[in-house]
């Protein structure tokens, strides 16, 4: 391939025009789109200089740029992906960005690198006609320089290797070594029942313990029945007994005696996995003297032999580990580049101690800096006093190095994350959400700074069987974070005095509100954001309190009746309330008068709680946009001789019901909301009848219905949905067919309709031959062939056999 056809040709006239329709359109991308945009207009002259020159380069050079033609034509395709992709696309919009933001680190390396460092050597010894166009070039070649630190020639490499691969955690002889005698301990010695891995936060402890679970012998030896908890600093010892014990005995009742350990002493092997557990009382109560099965402890404390048989203590990692480490966070490969600065690299990882954690976020901070901040990162981390088990807090300073690099809106949502309990899985809708509305930030910005925290290792994403397809729901996918990161954004939010922090929060659950909180309640608390974690509140156990800037409130709870705080009543500008309740049965909430003055309020996220009726009187929720309801008691709520949804939501655009088992019948008062945009009816395992009238929903775009298995027929007037573009009714296992008027919903791009068992004839293709919008259908095996003799007539159609899936691990938090 020519040099003048590769880049002044097609390819990056076709990029260029794709690049500008993405910066023009509002979308998760657009930033990336800016920079290409500006890095390809930048490399254009230069290019255009060498084609003139009459410049011939060797075949090695001309083998680069080929390489890089094919970045870009690869560039033009995913351009064309973001373009179609619409904004309903959760997952797979988070996917697209991941991939802008890597085209976008190639060509920037490209340029930085050959282009800069081998093109101009190239020319430079190749004849010029005259040395007046040489300088020129030079010229143009020093100006694309983007500062030092670059690491030249290793970047290109990375550009052409790097994938999506993320290393967890340490790995190596270290890894290998703690795995062997952790094995040794459990399969080898039958006198050890309870066996511990101990070490200091961010050591690999939890890595080490999956790997263990993972490998092949200690699941053979027992059986693969393998149960792994989380018990953290505040957990809910019933829910957890309960989980052991079912666990053992097959879902035994919770009534075991010494006689009944004895019986299920002779059963098959098993293994339970207790991490992160913070003291000694609460590990008594999760042990059970049972024969055949064990204990693996994971803590930074040591317990006593008498408790906890025998320990194996985390060894920081060698220096070669270490250097592996940091490099592949830092570099994206196990060795330092030639062109990085070898000491300065070795000095950081030294300052890191040999402790895996602060090597992969500090690592990740310091990728594409300048040298001159990693000469700062030394001398901070340098300031510092060793890890060790008696200075284990030194490593918050260590890792806030990582955070000071971030532009001050990501910190921001960084330090938001340590308004949730530990160890628990967060939902993307309640975090999207809440930074939506306190940072002045669209859903699209949003997910752009989640990546960015993502990528730089500072939270961990979690999805679903199902997440990263087209129109997957918020609530599919979850964010988690390392408890030593947690502890870092409390450690950056519990600065200053406590009524004029930013953040006001309860860093773990208690059984009442914290005594400074109470000293200082004489004067305002001016904190946007207000997290309290607790177990049941009544009346008398909150005290006077206000609240004149908070806009984001976050109940936490473990209990079966909950009082809410009267101090809502003191927080005008509330624009989001979560309400969780972490307990085992849902929760009965009183005092819900305090919702009549939430005026501003935009987005309720209420979990595992009876829903209390709604009514004109009492919930008067006029600029709400978003409820979500999971794991509720709704029935109460939604009575139709009191229930005007229209009057109580006037503005409601999206309306989450999630496994709300008690759900029959939704109320035709729904369909009065005209605002609707986005209606999800998902788990509810008693729907049986959706009213006649939803039809009325004229602006509704989303509709999910799956896995509601009594719900038997759609009604006729889904047909008048002229907006719906996408149709989830997968694990409907009851439904009998789909209505001839689905073929009325023009605008309809996607069908889910996987394991709709009862679905064998779909109406006539003459009947859905007006659905022109649709780009993709899942379906199963019977009714496939049905849905391919469509393609004749909807020629961007795709349709698709679906795969076996089940996962309900969200829900494990």
């Amino acid at each position: 391939m020519a040099l003048n056809e590769m880049f002044v040709g097609e390819i990056v006239t076709e990029l260029l025009k794709q690049l500008n329709a993405i910066s023009h359109k509002s979308c998760f991308c657009k930033s990336s789109a800016d920079n290409l945009i500006t890095s390809i207009q930048e490399l254009l002259p230069i290019i255009e200089e060498l084609k003139y020159s009459g410049v011939e380069l060797p075949a090695f050079r001309q083998s680069q740029l080929n390489r890089f033609s094919e970045t870009l034509r690869g560039g033009i395709e995913l351009a064309g992906k973001v373009l179609e992709s619409g904004r309903w696309n959760v997952y797979k919009n988070l996917q697209l960005v991941r991939k802008m933001e890597k085209l976008e680190k190639q060509v920037e390396r490209f340029i930085s690198g050959p282009m800069q460092a081998h093109l101009l050597a190239d020319v430079h010894h190749m004849r010029f006609e005259t040395m007046e166009r040489f300088n020129r070039l030079e010229q143009r070649l020093d100006s694309m320089k983007t500062g030092s630190g670059r690491w030249v020639e290793e970047a290109v490499k990375r550009m052409e290797v790097e994938g999506d691969s993320n290393l967890g955690g340490f790995s190596g002889i270290g890894l290998e070594l703690g795995k062997g005698k952790v094995k040794k301990m459990m399969i080898e010695r039958d006198d050890l029942n309870v066996v511990g891995i101990w070490g200091i936060g961010g050591s690999g402890k939890t890595t080490l313990a999956n790997e263990i679970c993972r490998d092949n012998q200690v699941q053979s030896y027992f059986n693969n029945r393998i149960l792994f908890l989380t018990v953290s600093q505040s957990p809910d010892l019933e829910q957890l007994r309960a989980k052991i014990w079912g666990f053992i005995t097959g879902n035994e009742p919770l009534n075991y005696t010494r006689k009944s350990q004895c019986e299920w002493g002779s059963g098959p092997q098993a293994l339970v996995v207790l991490d992160d557990v913070w003291s000694l009382p609460v590990l008594e109560q999760l042990i059970f003297r049972v024969p055949t099965y064990k204990t693996l402890v994971i803590s930074r404390f040591k317990f006593p032999r008498r408790v906890v048989n025998e320990v194996y203590e985390v060894e920081l990692l060698e220096e070669d580990e270490s250097m592996s480490l940091f490099c592949h966070s830092a570099f994206g490969q196990k060795s330092i580049p030639p062109t990085a600065n070898e000491t300065l690299v070795k000095q950081i990882v030294d300052e890191c101690k040999g402790l895996p954690l602060a090597l992969k976020v500090i690592g990740a901070s310091l990728q594409d800096q300048p040298e001159m901040y990693w000469i700062n990162a030394r001398k901070r981390l340098s300031r510092g006093e060793l890890i060790c088990e008696s200075h284990e807090n030194k490593l918050l300073d260590r890792m806030a190095i990582s955070v000071e690099c971030l532009k001050k809106k990501v910190k921001e949502c960084f330090m938001d994350l340590g308004s949730f309990p530990e160890d628990k899985k967060i939902p993307l809708d309640v975090l999207v959400n809440m930074w939506v509305e306190i940072h002045n930030i669209d859903e699209e910005e949003a997910f752009t700074i989640l990546l960015e925290l993502s990528d730089k290792n500072l939270l961990t994403l979690v999805k679903d069987a199902r997440a990263g397809e087209a129109y997957c729901s918020y609530h599919e996918i979850c964010v988690t974070q390392h408890d030593v990161l947690r502890d870092l954004a409390l450690h950056l939010s519990n600065q200053g005095e406590v009524n004029e922090r930013k953040r006001l929060l309860m860093p773990r659950r208690d059984t009442e509100l914290p005594r400074d909180w109470e000293k200082n309640a004489d004067q305002p608390f001016n904190a946007q954001i207000v997290s309290v974690h607790t177990g049941e509140m009544g009346e008398m156990d909150w005290f006077h309190m206000e609240f004149p800037k908070t806009e984001v409130l976050i109940l936490n709870f473990c209990s079966d009746k909950y009082f809410l705080p009267p101090f809502i009543d003191d927080m005008p500008k509330l624009r989001a309330l979560i309400v969780i309740n972490r307990g085992t049965t849902e929760a009965t909430l009183e005092n819900f008068s305090v919702f009549t003055n939430l005026a501003n309020l935009r987005s309720l996220w209420l979990e595992k709680v009876s829903v209390p009726q709604l009514s004109n009187a009492t919930v008067p929720l006029r600029n709400l946009r978003k409820l979500s309801m999971v794991l509720c008691k709704v029935s109460n709520s939604l009575d139709p001789a009191v229930l005007d949804l229209p009057q109580i939501f006037p503005h409601l655009s999206e309306l989450v019901i999630d496994h709300c088992d008690d759900l029959v019948k939704l109320p035709l008062s729904f369909c009065k909301v005209n605002s609707l945009q986005s209606l999800s009816l998902s788990n509810c395992h008693r729907l049986r009848e959706l009213p006649a009238d939803l039809g009325m929903l004229k602006k509704l775009q989303i509709l999910r219905l799956s896995a509601c298995p009594e719900l038997k027929m759609l009604p006729p007037s889904i047909g008048e949905l002229v907006k719906l573009k996408y149709l989830d009714i997968s694990e409907c296992v009851n439904l009998k067919c789909l209505p001839k008027e689905v073929g009325k919903l023009v605008s309809l791009e996607k069908i889910d309709m996987r394991d709709c068992l009862q679905i064998v004839n779909l109406p006539t293709t003459a009947a859905l031959s007006n659905l022109k919008s649709l780009q993709r259908v899942i379906c199963d095996d019977e009714v496939f062939g049905q849905w391919r003799n469509l393609e004749k007539t909807v020629p961007n159609l795709h349709v698709q056999i679906a795969e076996k899936w089940y996962s309900l691990d969200w829900l494990n938090s």
